[in-house]
């Protein structure tokens, strides 16, 4: 046996390396975590790799050459580069192996032993590298300690890469890390025993190999240095790229804000405000001395705070969006309504750290709503008289409807046996039929608008339809316009029966046949025919065809605009009807569809469901409005 030191000098640089090389492996690994790591990760991955596994080495190395055993030592390349080789391979799979696993305490575990088990075997290679006229043995206790402080400093080094934050923290951890990673060395160089051959050579040959071997420590110091400092510099230049997409992101955040008029604010957790909050400040005029901590309640309209206050309670509560609208006092003194959205901002155990929240001017969109629920009103009291003052003349045309029947009984009583009798008798019943059906029409109309003007909005009272009947007295009602054209209307036989409000499906077919009708061209003889196809199981479409103008193809949308005509302008009419029918299907859940052709003619495809959504009590016999 032979009595072997250490180089004080030597083992100090060997603990600097280990300390740089972990500061510089942590700040590395940092980065493959998270959204820290632009693109591909595996750059940052062999960086933290080779700064972890090539400064371990370069640690051993240089304190391998810091053992002072009074002998002439050299190294096989082989093994040395061997050792260097697996120090960088088992920490490149440690990282790579909670990259791709995640940063859980078990992925954490695994990798660590892993990482650890490599950092021991890269120790005892290079320690085999290590040429010495004499026999090296191990006390096995001592290599298990060492073993097992690789481990634990390989998992320590793993957890702090991926959850440490702050310089501080990390230089720290640094410190912990390297001096950890040098007692794994020498604990392991305590394990060895050297044993001196006979024949070894003199002293002063060892003298000037002490030297060689000190000088060798250096390059390798300088050269490991140097790496570190690269890739220090590389982790640098990240940083300032992440800082400046950061700030990029805060102005376009800020933009955005401002795009939607919106002014942005930041409150502790339980809803003071501090620092400068220049954005509240310019809606309120309010001073950083007065709308700090609570003094931002003092701009809220006196009437509003309470409400706001137990709003904000209830979100902190709940842990949720704070959403809510009040008024707050302008720097000019009137109040304006806001809208409020603020998000909490967590910390790492999941506490409210702050809340970022955004105020919008809503003050001339309450004031619209306002002025439109205030028109509304109004359209319904008028709606309401006028549909009440329709009804008196409605009545007068009712009780002449019934003097023209006593007066044809009186005629039928009169003309008895004369030869025209009969014809004249069943022409006047078929006028009284129609005038009759138009009434109740009319009367239906009325009692709708009534509905609308007290509840606010039609509402529907679906009953089964008898489509072929209910259109056939709807064209009946239009028979003298379309005798006068002299026109047919054919309403197939087999129409299917659906379920709907039958006051508004009148309007829609009654609208549709008298537009054709009116179109029709007076060069030729008009038709206009209604047809039916089944779409599925529970829908219909009806189609409305005629052989009239036709409309062009650009006009084909605008026809259902409100007030919007096309084609030549030689008919009355304001551009309401089809507006009307497109807005009725749509509140049926159907659609309407136009398909027409100049010289040809147009076509109307009404789609409607077979039922309403929801189940509706159907009377088996409507019962027939009656004229006051």
């Amino acid at each position: 046996m032979v009595h072997t030191g250490y180089n004080p000098a030597l083992v100090a640089l060997s603990i600097g390396l280990s300390i740089f090389a972990s500061y510089t492996a942590l700040d590395l690994g940092s980065r493959i975590r998270g959204p820290v790591a632009a693109g591909p990760r595996w750059p940052w991955i062999t960086g933290a790799a080779l700064a972890m596994g090539g400064g371990i080495w370069s640690m051993h190395f240089v304190g391998m050459l810091a053992f002072e055993t009074g002998m002439p030592t050299t190294y096989d390349i082989g093994l040395t580069l061997l050792s260097l080789a697996i120090a960088v391979a088992a920490t490149g799979a440690g990282f790579l192996w909670v990259e791709r696993t995640g940063e859980g305490l078990g992925s954490i575990l695994v990798a660590g032993v892993l990482m650890g088990l490599g950092v021991a075997g890269m120790h005892y290679t290079g320690m085999a590298a290590l040429r010495i006229p004499g026999d090296l043995s191990y006390n096995r206790p001592i290599i298990a300690l060492s073993v097992a402080i690789a481990v634990t400093a390989a998992t320590a080094a793993l957890w702090l890469s991926f959850h440490q934050h702050g310089v501080w923290q990390k230089l720290v951890a640094a410190c912990v890390m390297g001096v950890a990673v040098a007692g794994m060395h020498y604990t392991g160089m305590a394990a060895a025993t050297i044993t001196v051959d006979e024949g070894a050579p003199h002293a002063a040959h060892a003298m000037t190999s002490v030297q060689g071997q000190q000088n060798l420590a250096l390059y390798v110091a300088g050269a490991t240095f140097l790496i570190l400092f690269l890739a220090i510099l590389a982790s640098s230049l990240d940083q300032q790229r992440v800082q400046r997409e950061l700030l990029a992101s805060e102005a376009r955040f800020r933009a955005a804000v401002q795009a939607v008029r919106g002014v942005l604010w930041t409150n502790d957790a339980e809803g003071r405000m501090l620092g400068d909050q220049p954005g509240w400040s310019a809606i309120t005029g309010q001073t950083r001395a007065e709308y700090q901590g609570y003094g931002w309640a003092d701009a809220v309209h006196p009437d509003d705070v309470q409400a706001s206050i137990e709003s904000w309670n209830a979100t902190v509560r709940a842990r949720q969006t704070y959403v809510h609208e009040h008024r707050v006092r302008s720097r000019d003194g009137s109040w304006r309504h806001f809208a409020i959205r603020a998000i909490p901002v967590l910390d790492a155990r999941g506490a409210i750290r702050e809340w970022v929240g955004v105020h919008t001017d809503i003050t001339e969109q309450r004031q619209a709503e306002a002025d439109l629920r205030e028109s509304n009103e109004e359209i319904q009291r008028y709606a309401y008289i006028v549909s009440h003052d329709l009804r008196a003349p409605l009545v007068n045309v009712m009780g002449f409807t019934s003097e023209l029947e006593a007066t044809r009984t009186e005629i039928q009583a009169a003309l008895r046996g004369h030869p025209e009798a009969e014809r004249l008798d069943g022409d006047l019943a078929e006028a009284l039929g129609f005038i009759k059906a138009a009434v109740n029409r009319m009367e239906g109309l009325i009692a709708a608008i009534l509905k609308l003007s007290r509840e606010g909005r039609r509402q529907f009272s679906p009953e089964l339809l008898d489509m072929t009947n209910l259109l056939r007295g709807v064209a009946d009602a239009q028979r003298h316009q379309t005798e006068a054209t002299g026109a047919t209307v054919t309403i197939a036989p087999d129409l299917p029966t659906i379920v709907a409000d039958r006051v508004a499906v009148e309007q829609v077919f009654g609208n549709l046949l008298d537009n054709a009708v009116k179109y029709l061209d007076p060069s030729r003889p008009g038709r206009v025919t209604v047809t039916a196809t089944a779409v599925g199981d529970r829908r219909v479409c009806f189609s409305v065809a005629d052989n009239g103008r036709g409309i062009a193809a650009r006009d084909h949308a605008r026809v259902f605009e409100l007030f919007r005509r096309s084609g030549l302008q030689d008919r009355p009419g304001d551009g309401i009807g089809l507006a009307h029918v497109k807005a009725l299907v749509r509140s049926f859940g159907g659609r309407i569809e136009v398909r027409s052709e100049l010289g040809i003619g147009t076509t109307f495809d009404v789609t409607l469901p077979r039922a309403p959504a929801t189940a509706v009590q159907i009377d088996p016999e409507p019962a027939p409005i009656a004229a006051e």
